[in-house]
């Protein structure tokens, strides 16, 4: 996801904070920009859209930077010692140079930069506004240089830091600097990364190490809910009340791809890791109101096109189909709308029958899946509106559509997908309640409701990744020849991508199926060598699914069950539980899928194998 920068110290910091972003590309972003203090009591600011070349272009052709030159780079901001700089990866409004960062005040005196979303920005905004504030983004973080600026009036920069980070609702990193105090930084942490990197004579802060580990390998960690004041000679950590907190100064052994990958072994566990992240980010600023989800903000999508849709049709393949399976069973649930699944390579050769009444998903990660496009193509020339779900800006699918829904996942690595599989599930989810919202088939309660669950599995989504422990149900399994994946509902779906992931890294025969149909034929496989894995979580037909657990039992099968706490009666028909958080029924794929990432992570690791690129496999199937 985006990337934060920030620098004091002796050296020149334009160059520190372009190396700097150059080493967080691989997160992913849109628009850049850095902005610097002024040995003349200037900031200087200078932002683009487009990857950092553009940047640095804009840089060398602006006429305030303009200036003799060393090897082709601007020098007049060569005197100018303090700091930050930004890749963003857009939520809140367009990708225009505007809403890029950094951002600043009305007086041009406070800038920021900022990762994650401020959830009450709208109210900020408007109070802001009335004291004389003039915003020039469409962006929630704007809102921060100016609440800081106001409190600066009364205060130093950390008291008005801490004083905005008391206004502030949401999940957030944030650095500030003002032209009051030009040799100091301040930031502050909820729930979003941020690191310091100390120097000698000089200090850094990043939202992940990459950005200074050519500098230096010395590391304080900023925990959560904590501020930091920044200056060239140290650090002084503090509570959001101002109390100082004492921290350790850490030294790291890591190579560069090892920082890359957050300290992790692989990009794929570092990838499953950041799923919390990347779920508050894909749902944050869409679910402001408690009661409803707003789509129309997208620069996009036009919500106008859900209005009289009397028929959905989801195109897909591979991980995204199963996120697609999920939605449907969403929509048809709270929307009342009938929705037909369809695998794109199928359909596309289908001649199906599609109108002007019928909405056609098509969801991609790369937005560049060969045979979803196609599969778009041919429901737009017989007259559907189509929308796009992607992680990917710019894509062909946002050109084809007539809408796109973005996930923001940040980029992925790990040829398996991981966090855009929970990131799409989690925009099918909104949409889905949007339509019921617009339809009228779900009350305000029931949607308040929704909303909040679906807004507490950031949360819930960190603590069960703190607390899970598969790795013993990995060693006794990880040498079978075959496993089955068994669920009902929308544990289906969670089972066939459970199965995929085993398949795609362990190079394991696996089958997934609905597990009332298990009798009609992979009941045949079942022996006492076979672990058959089962989506129990609590649902309506969980009675059902405790009884297709009981003839895989009686067939000598070990039963490895994906269950809700609470549930006390599938410990006594399985071997083995794995407990994830209770949420409601219909969201709980969000949380069923995470044990099943991290066992088939596993038992790929056991066997030896690269799970980052498994053979075979491509990130992006660009043929048929």
């Amino acid at each position: 996801m985006c990337g934060i920068v920030g620098y004091v110290g002796q050296r020149p910091a334009q160059d520190i904070l372009l190396a700097g972003l150059q080493k967080l590309e691989y997160r992913g972003y849109d628009s850049a920009g850095i902005s610097v203090i002024t040995a003349a009591d200037e900031i200087e600011s200078v932002r683009a859209v487009g990857n950092l070349a553009n940047l640095k272009a804009a840089i060398d052709a602006d006429e305030a930077l303009r200036a003799p030159s060393e090897g082709g780079v601007a020098t007049a901001t060569r005197g100018a010692t303090t700091g930050i700089g930004h890749t963003r990866w857009a939520t809140h409004g367009r990708v225009n140079e505007s809403n890029a960062h950094p951002h600043f005040d009305t007086t041009n005196r406070v800038h920021v930069v900022v990762n994650g979303i401020v959830e009450n920005y709208l109210a900020l905004k408007t109070r802001l506004t009335d004291m004389g504030a003039q915003f020039t983004s469409e962006t929630d973080a704007e809102v921060i240089a100016h609440l800081v600026s106001h409190h600066l009036a009364t205060g130093s920069l950390v008291d008005a830091v801490r004083a905005a980070y008391a206004e502030l609702q949401g999940h957030f990193a944030f650095v500030a600097m003002t032209l009051d105090e030009p040799d100091v930084l301040v930031g502050a942490r909820r729930e979003c990364p941020l690191i310091i990197g100390r120097g000698e004579g000089e200090t850094f802060l990043a939202s992940a190490i990459p950005a200074f580990l050519a500098h230096t390998r010395k590391v304080q960690y900023i925990e959560n809910g904590e501020l930091v004041v920044v200056t060239a000679e140290g650090t002084t950590f503090l509570t959001p009340e101002g109390e100082e907190l004492p921290r350790d100064i850490v030294e790291i052994d890591w190579d560069e791809e090892t920082a890359e990958k957050g300290g992790f072994e692989t990009f794929m566990l570092k990838e499953i890791h950041e799923q919390a992240d990347a779920v508050a980010e894909t749902i944050a600023d869409r679910t402001v109101r408690p009661d409803g989800v707003d789509l129309a903000e997208e620069a996009s999508f036009d919500e106008d096109m859900l209005r009289g849709v009397t028929r959905i049709v989801v195109v897909a393949c591979g991980t995204s189909y199963h996120a697609g399976l999920i939605g449907r069973y969403a929509i048809e649930e709270w929307a009342r709308i009938p929705v037909e699944m369809d695998v794109a390579s199928e359909y596309r050769y289908r001649n199906p029958v599609v109108g002007p009444d019928c909405l056609v998903i098509g969801i991609t990660q790369s937005g560049e899946t060969a045979d979803t496009l196609a599969a778009m193509r041919l429901a737009s020339e017989r007259g559907a509106k189509v929308i796009a779900v992607t992680n990917v800006m710019g894509s062909q699918a946002t050109r084809d559509a007539d809408g796109v829904l973005y996930t923001r996942a940040g980029l992925e690595i790990g040829v398996a997908a991981t966090k855009t599989f929970l990131c799409q599930v989690a925009v099918m989810y909104l949409l889905a309640l949007r339509l019921a919202e617009l339809r009228g088939t779900l009350g305000v309660e029931d949607r308040t409701r929704l909303i909040s669950e679906l807004k507490r599995v950031p949360h819930e989504i960190d603590q069960l990744l703190a607390s899970l422990d598969v790795e013993a149900i990995a060693q006794q399994h990880f040498t079978r020849e075959f496993f089955l994946y068994l669920g009902r509902h929308v544990g289906l779906p969670v089972a066939l991508e459970g199965a995929l992931k085993l398949k795609e890294i362990s190079y394991i025969p696996t089958d997934a199926y609905a597990a009332g149909e298990m009798k009609h034929g992979p009941i045949a496989l079942l022996d006492e060598s076979t672990p058959v894995v089962c989506i129990a979580t609590d649902s309506p037909i969980l009675d059902k699914v405790v009884s297709n657990v009981q003839e895989v039992r009686a067939r000598g099968a070990h039963v490895v069950a994906v269950a809700s706490e609470g549930n006390v009666e599938i410990g006594e028909h399985a071997e083995d539980v794995i407990r994830i958080p209770a949420l409601d029924w219909m969201l709980q794929p969000l949380l069923a899928v995470i044990p099943l990432q991290v066992l088939a992570y596993h038992i790929a690791r056991l066997r030896g194998l690269n799970v980052d690129q498994p053979r075979n496999l491509a990130k992006t199937v660009t043929v048929e």
